[in-house]
Order: C-alpha cells, then structure tokens, then sequence
C-alpha cells in the first residue's frame, strides 16, 4: 500500500475561450481540452503547480 501512487481528479468545469494562451496551454498539459473532461493524475508538486494557474477552470477532487 506505500508504494501506491497518490492521485488528483481534475475535471474541467470552465471554458478556456478569452483566456490567455499560457492557460489555454496549461488545460492541454493537464489533458483537459474540452468541458467536463476528467483525468485522474499524479499528485505531484508540478501537476500540483499547473492545477493552481487553471484553479479557476477546473474542478479538484483528491
């Protein structure tokens, strides 16, 4: 069980048109690019990073 990787739910709830492309970039690293997508990903201080800039667009779920 230690050796169990931690994951984040990330779902997209906001649309990326009239945001700046650095966010809109940001949602395609993440692997969201279209409404109510969801990836479940790592929970890593980079993932964790990128979550942040988009925290407006996007919805948390640990």
């Amino acid at each position: 069980m230690a050796d169990r990787k931690k994951t984040v739910r990330v779902t997209q709830i906001g649309s990326p048109i009239r945001r700046p492309k650095d966010q809109r970039q940001t949602l395609i690293g993440l692997g969201l690019n279209k409404m109510h997508r969801t990836r479940e990903l790592e929970d890593t201080p980079s993932v964790r990073g990128m979550i942040d800039k988009v925290a407006h667009l996007v919805r948390v779920e640990e």
